[in-house]
């Protein structure tokens, strides 16, 4: 039973040190995952698993494992909803990355992605310009939210009836 219990909390120790290592590094990554990204998830996961249960390869070890995992998880998520402090120090803030059309270029060093990466996400938003963006936010969940005026006038003529296709309304 004392080999389970130091499962137990060599397992917490590594869940803390990967939640820590996400605030610290960034999280990005596990909004939008590349394939690199990806890899590196599955790599950490691999890495940490012998530190959890050692030797132990047993079903009981790995339950045992998984099981203090899910409870500390539970436990961080009923503090970060009850402890806004904490919730602000682990999640951290949302980034302004462009406001009425201009870039914010320190935005996009804070949220370590580039101009590209931007660009992407707010034509993935139906939006061509970076210009015609009201609003993008780098949120603490890693996505990014883009609010357009385009995207207000689009939707004013959806709900007058009219079917927009592409920038044109027909």
């Amino acid at each position: 039973m004392e080999g389970y219990f130091i499962i137990a909390l060599k397992s917490i120790a590594v869940y803390v040190f990967i939640v820590a290592a996400i605030r610290l590094f960034g999280k990005k990554e596990f909004a939008q995952l590349s394939i690199v990204d990806l890899v590196f998830i599955l790599l950490i996961s691999n890495s940490v698993q012998t530190a959890m249960v050692g030797t132990d390869s047993s079903l009981e070890g790995g339950l045992v494992a998984a099981l203090a995992l899910f409870l500390v998880n539970f436990v961080f998520k009923k503090i970060t909803l009850n402890k806004p402090t904490i919730a602000h120090m682990i999640d951290g803030d949302p980034i302004l990355l462009v406001y009425q059309g201009q870039l914010k270029s320190g935005g996009l060093e804070r949220a370590q992605i580039t101009l590209e990466q931007l660009e992407s996400v707010i034509r993935e938003h139906g939006v061509e310009e970076i210009r015609d963006v009201d609003l993008a936010m780098f949120e603490v969940d890693g996505n990014i939210s883009v609010i357009s005026d385009n995207f207000k006038k689009t939707s004013r003529r959806r709900r007058k009836g009219h079917r927009v296709l592409g920038n044109n309304a027909t």
